[in-house]
């Protein structure tokens, strides 16, 4: 049995250091996280089995992840202030998991521990062209519990809440209703995709969601920007404020509601950069916690999602889910090469 760690043991968070460091100003966005913790088991193959067959991996390694520890770690490289509320179990996958999330600079304060359950992980095979397959083990995930008043403490306290659908439908429930109690603006992922109460679209801000995660919610194909604005309208229609639909190699597509500035949604195009892809893990994650974090710094849909695109081409350059999320430095260099950062 391996004990937990008390905030007095764990190691001084770097991200801070690192931003100095780079002569990076501090931010002032805040985020709050709620969602899924895993330790993934990365598999590189040169192809994957076919039913009943044995093939040999090249390579094998233990990797920080789950969407929820995932898109809490893009914010903090990013230069948010994070709060993240999440489940491990009490073992070593839990404590390293931890480990990690605080040499980041996230807030683990209110990952609970749980006696009994491993820590959720996940098994994710890669193929060479740097596509995956992903089996995911819950754990303690499933048993994710959130305090109210540290919770609405949060939130109150946040520029924006940013939630998946890896934790139970309670969880979700009540997170949702505090987010709208707190008046927080919450960015959902739903993902991986479920049927959702029509009661929670109209308390989601932002819904980001890729081509089958548009095509599954709207009802509509979508394989081009054109058919990615489509279902956008479709996914407004049921509450949100912002639909954004990325396309992998296609880029994005960003839908803003008519307000009191502009008389009918505002859609804006984005292309994908040409990149050379390692392996696709995280590269949703990495483009939400860009994307979010300089929502919440103030810039519009469109700059956010600029932003969102050069992280995640980024991040699938590398190998691995956390270790793969890039550093705002690296993503200011390549937005704004030209400029000095100050």
């Amino acid at each position: 049995m391996v004990a937990p760690l008390s905030s007095g043991a764990m190691p001084r968070p770097h991200a801070a250091a690192d931003r100095a460091a780079d002569g990076l100003p501090h931010s002032v966005a805040r985020v709050a996280v709620v969602g899924s913790l895993n330790m993934d088991v990365v598999l590189t193959l040169a192809r994957v089995p076919q039913v009943g067959e044995t093939v040999h991996a090249q390579g094998l390694r233990y990797v920080p992840g789950g969407k929820g520890g995932n898109q809490a770690v893009a914010c903090a490289r990013h230069g948010a202030q994070v709060q993240l509320f999440g489940s491990v179990g009490r073992d070593h996958h839990g404590n390293a998991l931890r480990l990690a999330l605080h040499g980041d600079g996230v807030d683990v304060e209110h990952v609970e521990v749980h006696e009994g359950l491993p820590t959720g992980s996940a098994v994710i095979l890669v193929e060479p062209d740097g596509q995956n397959r992903i089996c995911v083990v819950p754990g303690a995930n499933a048993r994710l519990t959130l305090p109210e008043d540290a919770l609405l403490h949060a939130l109150v306290q946040a520029d924006f809440l940013l939630l998946q659908l890896e934790v139970p439908d309670a969880v979700i429930e009540q997170v949702l209703q505090a987010a709208h109690s707190a008046g927080c603006r919450v960015v959902l992922n739903p993902s991986p995709v479920r049927t959702l109460p029509s009661a929670w679209w109209p308390m989601v801000h932002t819904l980001v969601v890729n081509e089958v995660e548009a095509a599954a919610f709207s009802g509509l194909n979508v394989d081009s920007q054109q058919s990615a604005e489509r279902a956008a309208r479709a996914l407004l229609a049921h509450g949100p404020q912002q639909v954004v639909v990325t396309l992998g190699a296609q880029g994005a597509v960003a839908l803003c509601a008519a307000g009191s500035h502009q008389a009918a949604p505002v859609c804006s195009r984005h292309a994908a950069r040409q990149v050379q892809v390692v392996d696709t893990t995280g590269a949703g994650d990495s483009f939400l916690g860009a994307m979010v974090t300089r929502l919440a710094e103030g810039c519009t849909l469109a700059e956010a999602v600029e932003w969102g695109i050069a992280a995640a081409s980024l991040c699938i350059g590398v190998a691995g889910a956390q270790p793969s999320i890039p550093a705002r430095a690296q993503v200011e260099a390549l937005v704004q090469p030209a400029t000095k950062l100050e």
